[in-house]
């Protein structure tokens, strides 16, 4: 028997859906991806309004791109996040080439971004002071911050943001970081 999402789940394409709809009894809305069809950020905002949305977009920049218009038009969604190690092909990534394990893992970790935070709770020296920037093992120790917060991975600017919005602070990234 398949598990069941209670939310909406948004996702740039038909293939996304599908796969989600192999492993979980869910609703899902469709983007169309860059070019959003007309209608979709109010079908969001209806979804949200009746029983909650998780915006699952591919992890990459134009994923990123359709998360933030979502975000911006539609805020308080939940999100959901693979990393792009976990959802690609030779040629290709997003949500349909992740796995069973990877999706689940996402749905049971999604976050809600806190749009109205306006004090840093992490700092861009918190950042050189964790080795997340400056050294030549930033990329992979922000990479496994991302995963450790099941949000997605970026440039430092977009990590830092990222933990900002969730108001994680410096002292717990570096507890994450001794236990990964």
């Amino acid at each position: 028997m398949k598990e069941v999402i209670k939310e909406v789940i948004v996702v740039e394409g038909a293939h996304d859906s599908a796969r989600l709809k192999e492993f979980f009894e869910c609703e899902t809305i469709i983007t169309g991806g860059l070019g959003m069809r007309d209608g979709v950020l109010e079908e969001i905002q209806a979804a949200k309004d009746r029983c909650g949305v998780i915006v699952f977009t591919d992890p990459d920049g134009p994923g990123a791109k359709i998360r933030r218009w979502i975000d911006e038009a539609v805020p308080g969604c939940k999100h959901a996040y693979v990393m792009k190690e976990e959802a690609r092909t030779t040629r290709k990534v997003g949500v349909e080439h992740a796995s069973y394990e990877v999706l689940k893992e996402a749905l049971d970790h999604t976050v809600e971004w806190q749009n109205d935070k306006t004090e840093e709770s992490i700092r861009a020296a918190d950042f050189y002071e964790l080795g997340l920037l400056g050294t030549d093992r930033s990329e992979a120790l922000r990479k496994k911050v991302a995963k450790a917060f099941h949000i997605g991975h970026g440039s430092a600017k977009t990590l830092r943001q990222s933990l900002n919005k969730l108001g994680i602070t410096k002292e717990e990234v570096e507890n994450r970081l001794k236990n990964e």
